[in-house]
């Protein structure tokens, strides 16, 4: 697409059929190319070495690495270069969506969520934003809610100022950028600034992790 940066991606999963219909469905689109592919999480680490794409699709569930693994390495502060990580799993299992949020995920769909989600994941994890199935994302962060069992961080909450606070309750239920934008009657620019602002006062790697902390604190789940 003229005027706008091609987005490269890289594949990792261990099935073949997998990996060629992920490939076939992002390469129609104009601003995706997947730049390689990769069978397991060792070999993903490597291609990202040596491509340096903008986003990871990676499998869970994969010989010689797991895809957890893979990504605990590949968010690691010291990491010579850190791509967007979006998990693609068969597995809708609540385990797996919060040790991937905890790891550093900053999307989580599933196979079954079809060519146009796939592709928006991809736009969204390049751009900074994240994109969970929308049929699992407000039980995956109540689940979250669930575990922390009362523990939050008043500090924290109190840091925030009263838009920031606005801002992140809206993050926490789902709402994109542009939505967040609209809903305060202020600009994406503005909605981003609060957001890195946000996630520097609370240490998160990203808006998923902004979320997460959202629902532990009680700060989400109370909008009609």
């Amino acid at each position: 697409m003229e005027g706008r940066p091609v987005i490269q991606v890289l594949l990792a999963d261990d099935q073949e059929i997998i990996r060629t219909g992920m490939a076939m469905i992002l390469s129609a689109e104009h601003d995706i190319e997947v730049v390689a592919q990769a069978q397991d999480g060792l070999q993903a680490l490597d291609m990202v070495e040596s491509h340096r794409p903008d986003v990871v699709l990676m499998d869970i569930r994969m010989p010689r690495l797991d895809g957890l693994d893979a990504l605990r390495h590949l968010t690691r502060p010291q990491a010579a270069h850190r791509p967007q990580v979006v998990m693609v799993t068969t597995f809708d299992d609540e385990d797996y969506l919060t040790r991937a949020v905890t790891s550093g995920a900053v999307g989580f769909i599933l196979k079954d969520s079809g060519p146009r989600l796939l592709a928006e994941a991809v736009r969204a994890a390049a751009a900074g934003d994240s994109l969970v199935s929308p049929s699992i994302t407000l039980r995956l962060l109540k689940q979250l809610q669930l575990r922390s069992s009362g523990t939050g961080s008043p500090r924290a909450a109190a840091l925030l100022s009263p838009r920031e606070h606005e801002v992140v309750v809206l993050l926490a239920e789902g709402l994109t950028n542009a939505e967040i934008a609209s809903a305060l009657s202020i600009t994406v620019g503005t909605v981003k600034t609060h957001l890195t602002n946000v996630q520097s006062k609370l240490g998160a790697r990203n808006r998923v992790e902004i979320a997460a902390w959202a629902w532990r604190n009680g700060l989400a789940g109370h909008r009609a």
